[in-house]
């Protein structure tokens, strides 16, 4: 509720905007930052005109707030940061925390689990957008877990972090916060599975003689918005000179494993998600963990007999 104290634990490309946007226009009373690297969020707390303190330990974060907030990549991440903030038996009987991760359904099932056989509450809350949409505010939420739980943490959603919420709840009952997680990771896979056939179309452009000039124009013109800057991202050659990846390479192939693993549970063989994968693995190989996924581009072209680079 307005005027409750927040901590955020997490500060990547995705969580420093959350955090921003909360620091800005968040009804909070106080704001506690934590990061694993302490100076990374020391720097990011000057920018933000003395609106949040660093705490340097789990403990000190999570004691100092009502509302605890983590954003960070992947689901090792996520149980470190639950079992450091469970250790030793802390008391977090009352709190809310509101989990922005991407990660298995069963991952945010047993973070429920832990947090509720301690008092406080859990909400799955992942978020869709680009780090460019984290810092305007504008993401894409979907809450999952107990409607009292989901209720606390809203004032932070629409108008603050996000622009809307999707709603899974049937009637407006508790929903399992596996759902969430499931929505997030199909929703993931249909964003790299799209962005690895337009690599392969601007790949085909190049051979075939068109030139990218008209297709970029056609992509522009007919489906305007993220793809059009991936294929921007791609033609420009950002994909491979940036230092730091909007979306890792490592990070996009776990969500992929584990959208893989959902589909297979239930008969289905997702086989765009192996050419994906089969392309990020070539990207990986060039880049490293700071490979982007718009590097999938340099994979086609590599699979194309061209260049990785194409400047």
């Amino acid at each position: 509720m307005p005027g409750e104290r927040v901590a955020f634990i997490g500060l990547g490309n995705i969580g420093r905007g959350m955090a921003l946007n909360i620091a800005q226009k968040g009804p909070q009373s106080s704001l506690t930052l934590y990061n694993r690297t302490t100076a990374r969020a020391t720097a990011f707390a000057a920018t933000l005109d003395n609106k949040a303190r660093v705490a340097t330990t789990l403990p000190d974060a999570v004691s100092s707030a009502d509302i605890i907030f983590t954003c960070v990549g992947d689901d090792a991440a996520l149980e470190a940061i639950i079992e450091g903030i469970l250790a030793e038996g802390a008391d977090v009987s009352g709190k809310t925390f509101v989990d922005c991760s991407t990660v298995h359904p069963d991952t945010s099932r047993k973070a429920e689990k832990a947090f509720e056989a301690r008092g406080a509450a859990f909400v799955a809350s992942p978020v869709f957008g680009a780090p460019n949409m984290a810092d305007a505010g504008q993401l894409i939420v979907v809450p999952a877990g107990k409607r009292a739980a989901i209720a606390r943490a809203a004032p932070w959603y629409e108008g603050v972090t996000a622009r809307a919420t999707i709603d899974l709840a049937e009637n407006g009952g508790d929903v399992d916060v596996g759902k969430a997680a499931t929505l997030k990771l199909l929703g993931n896979t249909f964003i790299l599975n799209t962005v690895g056939v337009l690599a392969e179309t601007v790949t085909a452009a190049e051979t075939s003689g068109l030139g990218v000039g008209p297709l970029q124009q056609w992509i522009e013109l007919f489906a305007p918005g993220p793809f059009a800057k991936y294929a921007s991202r791609m033609v420009s050659g950002d994909y491979y000179q940036r230092e730091e990846p909007l979306f890792a390479v490592d990070l996009a192939r776990k969500d992929l494993r584990h959208a893989s693993g959902l589909a297979k549970a239930g008969g289905q063989r997702m086989r765009n998600v192996e050419v994906t994968d089969h392309l990020l693995q070539i990207v990986k190989a060039e880049k490293g963990a700071k490979g982007d996924i718009a590097g999938v581009y340099g994979a086609a072209r590599k699979e194309a007999g061209l260049k990785y680079e194409n400047q």
